[in-house]
């Protein structure tokens, strides 16, 4: 299956709780982290949830 590369550009410092989980569900957590993850339905949602948090990288 195809992956998708995502990395987190903000921080979840004064964020609301449930941003956090979804960062975390993700595998990120840190500043500048990337992680490759395979493109789902559900990846894809959870990166519309936080545009202003994370970014994908190709």
């Amino acid at each position: 299956m195809a992956t998708i590369k995502i990395k987190q550009i903000g921080s979840p410092i004064r964020r609301p709780a449930d941003q956090k989980k979804i960062l975390i569900g993700l595998g990120l957590g840190k500043m500048h982290r990337v992680v490759e993850l395979e493109d789902t339905a559900e990846v894809r949602g959870a990166i519309k949830k936080l545009p202003h948090m994370v970014q994908v990288v190709d």
